[in-house]
This record gives structure tokens, sequence and C-alpha cells, in this order.
């Protein structure tokens, strides 16, 4: 069940995803991502906190995570507060990245969600942290499908729930590019539970959570979508996560392997500083 400050922010959600915006396909360019010798722009989406100081960090985490691609060569990152309602900002893009409220009513509710659609069928590279990769109303089975086409795992749905607590977060997968340079690592976290999956997705990092192993991220290569690819991992509730090396380092993989680029085999670089970390005080 959702906490009520979720409930309380999903009132003005729907609304707020929805501002008169409309992005054209030409401005994203080739209907296929660059190739790893190429540019690549990455767009980082988040929004204010909908939750207590030191978690959903949406903005700061989206700018920490900025800092890090862009110590990849070729990489340009470009953090937005929600999705652009500018189509320059777009222009060229070869991947997104949200960490924010639940991803399928900031994709696919509003005058954007079909041109959405057609961009990640043309090959627009797609990854979603924590509760990005869920659904806020449950009960719109429509809207569930339509987001766990897109993303291949979804969080949000009447069987899934939530447990905070400590657990180890392994690879499922050592050979994936993903799972590059980066090995098993402890953690507390707000972990989402009993997600769906479509057949397609591939698991890539577990916890156990009572005795049970649950998949916590995945991979997905959309089917007849000109190689589009998703990222999903649910963790990334506290802040304080982004300050472990693999947590960032199996975010940062991903984002880069949604948008085509090689992952090296030391992982991508993902360094960060006390500054990049601290947090602005709360305003009054």
């Amino acid at each position: 069940m959702f906490r009520p400050t979720r409930r309380r922010f999903l009132k003005g959600a729907a609304a707020a995803f929805a501002a008169p915006y409309l992005i054209s396909s030409a401005a994203l360019g080739a209907d296929k991502p660059a190739d790893a010798g190429g540019k690549t722009k990455i767009i980082l989406i988040g929004h204010k906190p909908d939750h207590p100081p030191g978690t959903h960090e949406y903005l700061h985490e989206c700018g920490l995570l900025a800092t890090c691609l862009r110590q990849t060569p070729g990489v340009e990152a470009v953090v937005s507060d929600r999705w652009p309602t500018d189509a320059a900002v777009l222009d060229g893009a070869t991947a997104v990245f949200l960490y924010s409220g639940p991803g399928a009513e900031l994709l696919l509710k509003g005058p954007h969600a079909d041109e959405v659609e057609r961009l990640m069928k043309r090959g627009l590279g797609l990854t979603a942290l924590h509760w990005a990769t869920g659904i806020g109303n449950k009960d719109d089975q429509q809207l569930a499908d339509r987001y766990l086409a897109l993303l291949g795992g979804l969080f949000g749905l009447a069987s899934s729930g939530m447990d905070t607590t400590d657990a180890r977060a392994e690879q499922v997968d050592p050979a994936h590019p993903i799972c590059r340079g980066w090995s098993a690592f402890d953690l507390k976290d707000e972990f989402y539970l009993n997600l769906k999956f479509l057949p397609e997705s591939k698991p890539i990092l577990k916890v156990r959570v009572k005795d049970k192993e649950h998949t916590v991220a995945w991979a997905y290569e959309r089917p007849g979508a000109s190689g589009g690819r998703s990222y999903g991992n649910v963790l990334g509730h506290f802040h304080g996560l982004f300050g472990l090396e693999p947590f960032r380092r199996a975010i940062v993989n991903g984002i880069l392997w949604t948008a085509h680029r090689e992952v090296p085999p030391e992982g991508a670089p993902c360094k960060v500083t006390d500054q990049d970390m601290a947090l602005k005080p709360a305003k009054a």
C-alpha cells in the first residue's frame, strides 16, 4: 500500500505531468541511437521532492548522476525539471533517465503521450529509477500495460509491495554490460517487491527480503523499437545510497547501455565529491 504522502502527491500529479507541451520526433534526431563513437545526449528528468528531506531528492540526484555521466567522453548530460517543454532541450537526445514520481503518469499522461511512445519505438533509451518504475493509479490497467511495454517491468500493481530493511544487492547476470566494474554491496533501502515483468526482461540485480529473493533491477530490449533499450532499477529511496560507488555505477552503466554506449570492462566512471553529495538546506 502506498504511503499517505504519496497519495497526497498523486492528487495533483496528473495535472502537473500534463503540462501543455508536445515533443517533435524530428527534435530527437536519427531513428536509432548514436553509436559508441558518436556524441550521446542524455536527458535526466526529475522534479521537486515529494518526501521528507534525504529521500526522493529527485533533481539533486539527477544532477549527481549527470556529473558522473559527463565523465564518459562524448556524453552530454542535461537535467530537466519534469519533461522538457522546450523541444531544443531534446534535440539529438539518445536516452532519457527518470528519477521522479510514477513514470507511467509522467510519460504517458497528457498531450505528449502519443509522441513519447513514437519516440520510444524509434529507439530512444529509457532508464527509470525507484518510484519512476511505477504507476500511481494501480487501477488504470491500460496505463499499466502501456508503461510495462516501454520499461519491461512495473511497480505499483495490487500484487506489489515494499519493505524498508537491510539487504545485500547481488548481480544476477555478471556477464551483462550493466554489471561491469561493481560487485555485491550491502544497503538499507525501501525495496519494491513482487514486481510485474515481461518475459523478455532480463534480471540484473536481486535482493533477499524476508527469506525470498526479489529482482530489483532489469534490462529490456524493446521488441520492434529500432534497438530501443530500457533499464529499470527500484533502488534509490535514500540520498545516502548515491554515495555508494557500486550503486552509482550500476545506474550509470545502465543509462549508458540504454544509450547504446559501450560500457568499459571496469565499468563507467562515476566519481563524486562531498560537495556533489551535499544537499541544499530545505526551504522554510
